[in-house]
Order: structure tokens, then C-alpha cells, then sequence
């Protein structure tokens, strides 16, 4: 007897949920209906009497933000979205939840708490492609929002930036460039340091006498006026002008003898020749 109790007592609780849920399902077709023929604030009561009967129902919850929103009580909206994500057990819907809640920030301009929620949404859904789109948008508008001031200060930084970045790489471009100018430099030094050794040796090394004794063979010994040159044709050699000198001297050495020799013997006669 006693079980037989439980079990009906455990029947009539399953049947009054049944009922319960019943209800909030009927309230919440009621409230979708009249969302559709536009009397928004009938629906509203609709979604309330669910929710009377289940608080934390996400259906109804979202279902009630989505009147709010059509109403353009964005700050209502706002509320039952989040309450939505909140007790949603399936990744779908707290999409739909953080989808629509973006929506709300959007029609707020609130475009930085719009991003944060389109990211929320695809982080449970990445493949929607029209929060992916909304999420581009908000983040854009978000750019744009900035004051004149701050959008100046922004492109002054990046130009800054381009600038700084050019001028490292011109340095770059002088460093690699006087890197290449050392290299040369150096491949040159060792011939300049052979030659600049060789010259060292010879000032600070006594000259070789072969080597001066072979530059005075090479000079002339007479100066090039007092050197020998060949008789021009027609003309007697200087040679051949002394042999002459000293034929002529002989030969009057040997009159002038002849003519002491006959001062000695005596006299000569008159009228006759001494040749």
C-alpha cells in the first residue's frame, strides 16, 4: 500500500509538469503569435505568464527580449538576452542569445560591447556567417568611432612608424654598403702593406753597394757634350787631326835639326841653293 502511494504520488507530480509545461508552451505560442500580427504589447504579457510559471525558462526569456526589441527597448532586450544565455544549456541557443544581444549594442552604437558579443557568439557557433559579418561590421564602426583627435594621433603614429621604418632600413642599407667598402679596403691593404715594407727597408737599411755600384756602371762616364761623336761626312775626324799635329811637329823637328846641323859644318855659298 505504501508503494502504491509513492508511485501515485510520483504520477501526479509528472502530470501537473506536464500541465505546467503545457501551459508555458500555450503562453508562449500565444506570445509568438501575437508578435506576428504585431501587438507587441500583448505578446509581452503572453511571454510573462510563461515565464510566471517557469523564471528561468530560456524560450521564454528570449522570446520576450525579441518583443522588447521590436519595441525598441533596447535596455529590456538587453536584459533578456543575457538571462537567456545565462540558463541556456545548448550552445545553440546562447548563439542566438550573444547574436541578439550584439544586435541590441548595435542599435545602441555601444560598438565595443557589440564586438564582445558577436565574438561571444561564435565562440558557441563559428560558422554563422551573419554573425561573422555583423562582427566585422561592429568592429569597423568601432574604428571609425573615434574622436578626430584620437584618428590624427592614430595616423601620426603610423606614419611615424613608416618613417622610422624607412630609416632603418636606408641604415641598413649604409652599413651593408660601407661593410662592402671595408672588404675592399681590406683586400686591398695587404699589397699597400707589402709595398710600404719594402719602402721601410729601404730607408731604414743601408743601400747595397752592388746595387749603387751597377747604377754608376750604368751612367756614362763622360758627359754627353765631351762624349766621342761620328765625323760628319767630308770632315777629318779629331782622331785623324792630331795624327796630322804630330806629323807636322816631327817634320819640322827634323828641319830644324838639318838646319843646325849645317851652321856647324860653315857657311854657305852665294848663289847657290841649299836644296
Amino acid at each position: 500500500m505504501k508503494y502504491s502511494a509513492f508511485w501515485i504520488l510520483v504520477g501526479s507530480v509528472f502530470t501537473f509538469l506536464q500541465a505546467q509545461e503545457g501551459k508555458i508552451n500555450n503562453h508562449i505560442y500565444e506570445g509568438n503569435t501575437e508578435v506576428e500580427a504585431g501587438t507587441l504589447v500583448e505578446a509581452e504579457k503572453s511571454y510573462r505568464k510563461a515565464l510566471s510559471l517557469a523564471p528561468e525558462a530560456p524560450t521564454a526569456l528570449h522570446n520576450l527580449g525579441n518583443a522588447h526589441f521590436l519595441a525598441e527597448q533596447y535596455e529590456e532586450a538587453s536584459q533578456r538576452f543575457f538571462q537567456t544565455q545565462k540558463f541556456s544549456s545548448s550552445k545553440e541557443e546562447k548563439h542566438k542569445a550573444f547574436h541578439n544581444m550584439g544586435n541590441v549594442y548595435m542599435k545602441k552604437k555601444e560598438y565595443q560591447k557589440a564586438v564582445e558579443a558577436y565574438k561571444n557568439a561564435l565562440r558557441n557557433n563559428p560558422f554563422d556567417e551573419e554573425t561573422r559579418y555583423n562582427y566585422a561590421l561592429a568592429k569597423e564602426l568601432l574604428e571609425n568611432e573615434k574622436p578626430p583627435e584620437e584618428q590624427e594621433q592614430d595616423d601620426n603614429k603610423d606614419q611615424k612608424d613608416q618613417q622610422d621604418q624607412e630609416k632603418e632600413q636606408d641604415q641598413n642599407q649604409d652599413n651593408k654598403e660601407q661593410e662592402g667598402d671595408q672588404e675592399n679596403k681590406d683586400e686591398q691593404n695587404p699589397e699597400q702593406e707589402g709595398d710600404q715594407g719594402d719602402e721601410t727597408k729601404d730607408e731604414g737599411e743601408p743601400k747595397n753597394e752592388g746595387d749603387q755600384n751597377k747604377k754608376e756602371q750604368e751612367q756614362p762616364n763622360n758627359p754627353p757634350e765631351k762624349q766621342n761623336q761620328a765625323p760628319k761626312k767630308g770632315q777629318l775626324s779629331p782622331q785623324q787631326v792630331q795624327n796630322l799635329l804630330d806629323a807636322m811637329n816631327n817634320q819640322e823637328k827634323k828641319v830644324q835639326d838639318k838646319v843646325n846641323a849645317k851652321k856647324v859644318k860653315g857657311v854657305p855659298v852665294r848663289g847657290k841653293k841649299d836644296w
